[in-house]
């Protein structure tokens, strides 16, 4: 499958700030599954002052706010071809030793309703791939999908204890309940297709865990299913901040204001009556 993206995003400061540098992690790398076909990223306001891959192997380019800017536009557009692959990305690549995927961070720190979720799976004698689905349904039931609940800065287990939020907070404490565990986890940062919503409002996150034999498999906790040739993956870490597609700090900027526009869509690989289209249900990309 061939799928295209245009990603824009625009940050608009009351005041130009007087230094401002950012980290984007936004360029997809070709890995077991994907193919980057085509990308582009066309930056406005800001310079690229460097380019390289990251500790988890992420492609990042960092970039210096231009003097007197009031208006950050980074532009992304490219063609990902995607393969099916059920979930499995393969053996562990980068920087960043696999037991370093044990260590819990801020955001997936285990509390009280973090640890008996976990609790409920220690001692179970299961195949560790079938463990895994069932705790990323347990996930699932313990917090509902909805928007405006919960932010980036939300940890695991206060997701939990609202009971509500959106796809960070699955993947958060997937990842947190896998540690305990002793499995290695990982956030990834993405794009979803989603065959009525060509026009998004964000990017997707989902989990990987590490399992002997397999690798890296792929878990989407908020829609309950394995990746599939509707994902693309763009950037992983040890969670939300560590994988999030642009992070920065800026002085003397007064308030400032963020947009994004997105747009995620499959394109026509000469199919007999024109897009192909894959049974997708209500997939949420939040």
């Amino acid at each position: 499958m061939q799928i295209s993206v245009s990603h824009t995003t625009r940050y608009r400061f009351d005041i130009p700030p007087a230094h401002g540098l950012q980290r984007l992690r936004l360029k997809p790398k070709s890995s077991h599954g994907q193919t980057v076909l085509d990308w582009n990223m066309i930056v406005e306001g800001a310079e690229i002052q460097a380019q390289y891959d990251d500790h988890n192997h992420n492609q990042t380019a960092l970039v210096s706010f231009t003097p007197d800017t009031r208006d950050i536009v980074v532009t992304c557009e490219g063609l990902v071809q995607t393969a099916d692959n059920a979930g499995v990305i393969g053996p562990h690549t980068g920087f960043m030793p696999l037991w370093a995927f044990l260590d819990q961070t801020a955001l997936t720190q285990p509390g009280p309703l973090l640890k008996a979720l976990a609790g409920r799976f220690v001692g179970i004698e299961a195949d560790p791939l079938d463990l895994l689905h069932s705790l990323s349904e347990a996930v699932r039931d313990a917090v509902g999908f909805a928007v405006g609940h919960t932010d980036a800065k939300t940890t695991a287990e206060a997701a939990l204890e609202a009971g509500q939020g959106v796809c960070q907070d699955h993947t958060h404490i997937f990842i947190g309940a896998a540690r305990l565990l002793d499995i290695p986890a990982r956030y990834v940062s993405g794009y979803l297709l989603m065959d009525e919503h060509v026009e998004q409002q964000a990017g997707h996150g989902w989990a990987e865990a590490h399992l002997d034999g397999l690798g890296w498999v792929g878990f989407d906790v908020a829609n309950g299913v394995s990746p599939d040739p509707r994902y693309v993956r763009v950037a992983t870490g040890l969670d939300y901040r560590d994988a999030a597609p642009v992070t920065g700090i800026s002085l003397g900027a007064g308030n400032s204001a963020l947009s994004v526009r997105l747009s995620v869509d499959q394109k026509s690989e000469n199919v007999p009556g024109g897009q192909q289209q894959m049974n997708s249900g209500q997939f949420q990309a939040q």
